[in-house]
């Protein structure tokens, strides 16, 4: 047995060996990243696939040159590395919100002709148990391939495909002895690291070498340890933690074991299998957490450690609800560390496993600041008349929501990418959760609902604007909840679009007992993508949008629309959702022309202190007349301003953009260089996205490839990869940089690095804050202040100089 681990752990140590080794023998190897990873298409289509991970700590040049100071993360920083390094083709899955980016990374350095990028395809492969996905899954192999056939394999047919699901069977087999070993009634006969390396092997050699055969070893002896969290992608953490004096008798995370297609009609129906090896960010905590325990209780470990590893976002939604499931007593540790372990990390479980508390760490010392800005006004100066009673409205309408759901009329709240129409056709009162997430903050209550996200061990630094909502439902001071507080949801619902998503929405659903319904993020995996999306996609989304893609959101509204209306008793109107369709394309063009008179007109008539609430609170109400009717008196106001020469600031400078979520609770922080500096915020994301995002023109008869409902899908299946996706975010704000003559770009710590790159490429200074949208207060916010005032008054100014030059 000691000979076959060790053979198992060198191809975990050293998979380019393994690839060589292939090519070699005249195989075809492929490398392959993320857990769902159909390896047996591979394999039935003629290739040895060869799992890809990012390997020890090493220096990743090119992958710091092709993103910037602001890169996705270590991990991927090293996965890109070494890609660019071979020519073996590599498939990528959509595993996790990272691995589509990293592949988008890619595609774009392909189309600028930056790199030399070896053959590349994305799979993406849906997780949600519905029919929809199954036909989605499958059409996504298909396109799989293709692509494999056009490197020289084949079409894999049946026979071939059983032959792969039964090597996988037996490789499934292996590794139920070695748990049967870790299990043994006198103790472990087999360490976590040796197990880890069995599993990770069998992802790298051929399938045909993976006969293993297990002898019991001698007891070992240590803490019994479980653990969970992140997925181990090497073993060298796990050889750090066994080196302190425990086994690690059992483990749940991404690559613990390996997981068999179940039988199906058809070899491929088995693998197209939503539930198969389904992901972190598609599964709810509670349902991660029941996995979890029975696994637990199998193992009968003495502790349990959760380990968040590098920059993993899915992990720490998971605690709490493990936190509930787990045997009261039990030990339970939890640690965010870095992709190779440190001391700190190696200190904490030592301390864990002798039952002893670890020293607590110095806090950090905060930085000096360089100089004490003049004080900033406490409140923003608006120049419009048509927004001045868009709060008024805003408290009336919530207070009326307030008193329908005291009447008893069903109430849910949305994620601001969730086709929230259907509740508008339905009359269903609904809260957009990014919204009230803006209220907090304007109320100042945010680090309030941290605290009460804390209290119930969530984590309160991954994506805590969107928590915002969750927090809300544990609030229960009157006097200090924001506007009366927000209702009870009886449904939540939103797009997986980000790996905390579905275990946010998970715990709101399982804290309140509201129905949650998630839609798929699907990935548009084309190599050859239409960057100039913004001039397609209003008239052009059924040209410009993958078939597969619009097909299953298609099927997920029509499955929310039955689910909804089986629920409430109402009825969804055809005739009444058209109209809603109309109104919504109507407010978007009256927000295109808006953006286009801003972006021509010199000095700029308002700043995104106007025209950030006159976008946003219309929008939250999209699809009613009210909202129409105001975006409508929106434009014409600052259609009167540029006629009258009316300015947001005469003595315009500088033109400044705003790069990601805006700063809610502090609207007067974007005004105090206004009259220092001339100094003007003149773009945001909120009124361009609304001008390019939204419009989606349809056949009014219904049916077909243009119907409404199939244009409500095409507006949110590229919902936020117009932020934040390359090839699609990066061209589009470099284009409104340069249609509104901005001279320099402020971003903040959930601005895009793709973004970033290519802005100072395409000549426009950039300042990175690296600051969440409700940080600007205090020390921190002084010395904010004064890098944006040095900011201006350098390379924004020499911009703005230089713009101004006759041509």
């Amino acid at each position: 047995m000691i000979a076959e681990i060790d053979r198992l752990a060198a191809a975990c140590a050293n998979p380019a060996s393994v690839v060589a080794q292939a090519v070699a023998a005249g195989r075809r190897p492929i490398r392959t990243l993320g857990t769902d990873a159909p390896r047996e298409y591979l394999i039935a289509a003629g290739f040895q696939p060869v799992r890809l991970s990012p390997g020890p700590a090493r220096p990743t040049p090119r992958a710091d040159a092709a993103m910037g100071a602001k890169g996705l993360g270590v991990r991927s920083c090293r996965l890109i590395e070494q890609i660019l390094e071979g020519d073996t083709p590599v498939l990528i899955t959509a595993a996790d919100a990272e691995q589509p980016q990293l592949f988008a990374v890619l595609r774009e350095l392909a189309r600028l002709g930056e790199e030399t990028v070896p053959p590349i395809h994305l799979v993406d492969l849906v997780h949600i148990d519905r029919p929809a996905a199954l036909a989605y899954n499958k059409a996504r192999l298909a396109g799989l391939g293709a692509w494999l056939e056009a490197l020289g394999g084949h079409r894999p047919n049946d026979a071939a495909l059983a032959d792969a699901i039964a090597a996988t069977a037996k490789q499934a087999d292996v590794v139920a002895q070695v748990t049967a070993l870790r299990k043994a009634a006198d103790g472990p006969r087999i360490s976590g690291t040796d197990a880890l390396a069995i599993v990770g092997g069998m992802a790298i050699v051929p399938a045909q070498e993976c006969d293993v055969v297990l002898t019991p070893g001698a007891p070992l002896p240590g803490h019994r340890l479980f653990v969970t969290g992140s997925a181990h992608e090497d073993g060298a953490i796990y050889a750090l933690i066994e080196s302190l004096g425990a086994v690690i008798v059992g483990a749940a995370h991404g690559w613990a074991t390996i997981e068999a297609p179940a039988p199906a009609d058809s070899p491929i129906d088995a693998l197209a299998a939503p539930l198969l090896r389904a992901t972190p960010g598609a599964t709810y905590a509670t349902s991660r957490a029941a996995v979890v325990a029975a696994a637990v209780e199998a193992a009968r470990p003495s502790h349990v450690l959760h380990l968040t590893i590098g920059d993993d976002e899915a992990a720490p939604w998971d605690v709490a609800a493990i936190r509930r499931a787990l045997p009261d007593g039990l030990p339970f540790l939890t640690i965010r560390m870095s992709i190779d372990g440190d001391a700190r990390m190696a200190d904490a479980i030592g301390h864990f496993l002798a039952g002893t508390t670890a020293p607590a760490a110095a806090p950090k010392a905060k930085p000096a600041t360089a100089t004490k800005p003049a004080a900033r006004p406490q409140r923003s100066r608006k120049s419009l008349s048509s927004v001045a009673d868009f709060s008024a409205y805003q408290r009336e309408w919530f207070a009326g929501v307030h008193e329908q759901v005291a009447a008893g009329a069903p109430f849910a709240v949305v994620n601001a990418n969730s086709p929230q129409e259907i509740f508008r056709a339905l009359d269903i009162p609904f809260v957009v959760n990014q919204w009230w997430a803006s209220i907090v903050a304007a109320k100042q209550q945010s680090r309030r609902y941290i605290g009460l996200l804390k209290d119930r061990n969530f984590p309160v630094n991954v994506e805590a604007y969107s928590a915002q909502g969750l927090a809300a439902y544990f609030d229960e001071d009157a006097d200090l909840a924001p506007w009366g507080g927000l209702p009870k949801p009886d449904f939540v619902q939103a797009v997986t679009s980000s790996d905390p998503t579905t275990k946010i929405y998970g715990e709101w659903a399982q804290a309140s007992g509201a129905a949650p319904f998630m839609y798929a993020r699907t990935v548009d995996q084309r190599m050859d993508i239409p960057v100039e999306w913004w001039d397609i996609m209003p008239d052009g989304w059924d040209k410009g949008l993958e078939t597969e893609r619009l097909d299953l959101m298609t099927a997920e509204l029509r499955e929310a629309i039955a689910a909804l209306e089986a629920a409430t008793g109402r009825t969804f109107h055809h005739d009444r959702f058209v109209k809603i369709m109309d109104l919504v394309n109507e407010q978007e063009d009256y927000y295109r022309r808006t953006r286009d008179l801003i972006a021509r007109t010199v000095p700029a008539p308002i700043g995104i202190v106007d025209s950030m609430p006159a976008t946003m609170v219309p929008q939250w109400h999209r699809g009613t007349i009210w909202a129409r009717d105001a975006a409508k008196a929106f434009y014409e106001e600052v259609l009167a301003r540029v006629e009258a020469g009316a300015a947001a600031v005469p003595n315009e400078q500088v033109r400044l953009m705003w790069v990601g979520r805006g700063m809610w609770s502090d609207m007067a922080f974007y005004q105090q260089w206004e009259e220092s500096h001339g100094a003007v915020f003149v773009w945001s994301m909120y009124l361009a996205l609304a001008a390019d995002g939204y419009i989606r023109t349809f056949d009014r008869d219904g049916g077909g490839t243009r119907d409404p409902l199939r244009a409500l899908a095409a507006r949110f299946l590229t919902m936020g990869d117009e932020l934040r996706m390359p090839s699609w975010a990066a061209p589009w704000h470099v284009h409104e940089a340069q249609t509104n003559f901005i001279d320099g770009a402020v971003a903040l710590s959930d601005a895009d690095p793709f973004v970033l790159r290519a802005l100072e490429r395409a000549g426009i200074p950039v300042l990175d804050l690296g600051i969440d949208n409700f940080s600007s207060d205090g020390d921190d916010g002084a010395a904010t202040r004064a890098r944006i005032t040095a900011f201006i008054e350098e390379p924004a100014s020499v911009r703005a100089a230089a713009r101004k030059q006759p041509a």
